[in-house]
């Protein structure tokens, strides 16, 4: 069964193009191999199911690859191409292209393998709440779009029908079909005039696509987040304002909302602490949610489809939570402007098997098969520092590479099913110990240092700058301090000599003292 298993692969995106490595682990001391000679783009993704690789260059063209192969399938010269899209299993290409009239139809939907134009529409402006503008199932059997107060629907097997059925929704700002099934879409129409804001869920079926399934409706928000479990039984809806009037957040107010397509359960989830939600996710089986939530020290809770909490992940500096796509182990951790640190967390066991660190992180997630987490500080968020770090799933970090500047890191989507289970290969975590945080933080210069070390370095990170100034630190302590700074190590002759003038004088006052109370 394991020589069965899919080989895993990761997309690293430079400055002078893109390169794919194979999976880890990698060989001691080197860098990984490229299965692909580095080719220059200005964008790349995956299909959802990794089995086709699209890469762009601005204005000109987007090309198509193989996954299994890295062979180009079909390469499209699309002048003033501004963005592209594959379907989840990358049986169609959308593209985005300037254009200067509304004459000029500059969205297409192509069918891949024969560069054919199914479909064409004008869209003025280009936006993350209309892009891509066609949504997939996936499995590519329901695909729609939104339009203006309606939700349109397209017939998958043959696109040149153009729009085959509609749902009216007056006002919808935004869309999120579910994915896995294709069963129900959800639009939000934002607040207008007194009128609250609201989601609701439609069924895809044509015969009753006008009954509203669930439906939402709340104050105070401007935008929402869509999270369809797998199933498309639950939808988790984050509605965010941009101005809290509780003064409370200069970042606005948030708040996690709760649907079921059965009905049970409308209305907010609740969470026992103040503050914004910070990340929300569903589990792999889509039977369960955690989310991160509160002023800091964030919380991190876990809960049923019911809404009931089932587990607390203790408090902390964190905003992000990772659910491992086998289903056991959660990462939470703190990135962005927080400080990096992480815990890694066995929910099977319910416990917390170690505390690890990745600074500046920008982008983290687990590997398809869940044995590896990897997090990357990429370019433009900062540009200096840029670096990938994977650890193993019990938090132990296996690798570190540095880079002059790095744009983007993804792992090859593969269903986790076609993986072993982690079980097979986890040891037993009661012989594990947790390692201090300033461990992990000097793993990059032991692993340069000493052979023995089990992190796998494939670049010397550049060394800390020291000012001319600093061989006198020691010194101006001892002026500032009166010796007193601690070093470190042992004190410094002007300390000592200092540290003897105090006691001699507190000796003399003793006397002085004693002398006095005599007589």
């Amino acid at each position: 069964m394991a020589s069965q298993q899919p080989s895993l692969a990761i997309l690293v995106r430079e400055p002078d193009g893109f390169t794919v490595w194979p999976g880890p682990p990698y060989p001691p001391g080197s860098s990984p191999p490229q299965r692909l000679p580095k080719t220059a783009c200005s964008a790349t993704s995956f299909s959802s199911d990794g089995s086709r690789l699209l890469a762009t260059v601005a204005s000109a063209s987007a090309t198509v690859y193989d996954c299994s192969s890295l062979s180009v399938i079909r390469s499209f010269d699309l002048p003033g191409l501004t963005s592209a899209a594959l379907s989840p299993t990358g049986s169609y290409l959308q593209t985005f292209q300037k254009s200067s009239s509304p004459q000029v139809k500059n969205v297409t939907v192509w069918h891949v393998d024969t560069a054919t134009a199914l479909y064409q529409h004008y869209q003025k402006n280009l936006s993350k709440a209309n892009w891509p503008m066609v949504q997939f199932s996936a499995d590519e059997s329901v695909a729609c779009r939104m339009a203006t107060n309606e939700m349109q629907f397209f017939d998958t097997n043959d696109f040149t029908k153009g729009i085959v059925y509609k749902v009216r929704l007056p006002g919808i700002a935004a869309l999120q079909l579910a994915s896995a099934p294709g069963s129900h879409v959800a639009g939000f129409v934002p607040e207008a005039k007194g009128v609250p804001a609201s989601v609701q869920i439609f069924s895809c079926d044509k015969d009753a696509q006008n009954q509203v399934v669930a439906r939402r409706s709340f104050f105070r928000c401007s935008t929402v987040q869509f999270h369809w479990n797998k199933g498309s039984t639950g939808l988790l809806i984050v509605s965010q304002a941009d101005v809290d009037k509780t003064n409370q957040s200069y970042y606005g107010e948030t708040k996690l909302h709760y649907l079921t397509t059965d009905r049970a359960f409308e209305g907010i989830v609740p969470l026992k602490k103040e503050g914004p939600v910070h990340d929300v996710q569903w589990s792999s089986s889509g039977s369960e949610f955690a989310v991160v939530y509160g002023f800091m020290p964030a919380k991190a809770t876990i809960f049923n489809k019911k809404c009931n909490p089932l587990h607390e992940l203790g408090e902390g500096p964190y905003n992000t939570i990772r659910w491992n796509p086998k289903g056991r182990f959660i990462v939470i951790a703190g990135f962005g402007n927080l400080p990096g640190d992480m815990a890694f967390w066995d929910y099977s066991e319910k416990k917390l098997i170690q505390k690890a660190k990745a600074e500046w992180s920008v982008i983290s997630e687990w590997s398809p098969d869940g044995r590896h987490f990897m997090t990357a500080t990429t370019a433009p968020r900062l540009q200096i520092d840029n670096r990938i770090k994977i650890f193993d799933h019990t938090g132990s970090l296996q690798f570190i590479k540095e880079f002059e500047k790095l744009y983007q890191v993804d792992w090859k989507p593969e269903s986790p099913e076609r993986f072993v289970d982690i079980a097979e290969l986890t040891i037993s975590l009661n012989g594990l110990k947790i390692e201090e945080t300033k461990k992990q933080g000097q793993g990059s210069k032991s692993a340069q240092t000493s052979s023995k070390a089990p992190v796998n370095v494939a670049a010397k990170p550049a060394g800390a700058y020291r000012p001319p100034q600093s061989k006198h630190t020691a010194a101006l302590q001892d002026k500032l301090f009166g010796g007193l700074a601690p070093t470190g190590g042992e004190m410094s002759k002007t300390a000592l000599r200092n540290k003897k003038r105090r006691e001699k004088q507190k000796e003399k006052k003793a006397g002085e003292g004693s002398s006095a109370d005599d007589s």
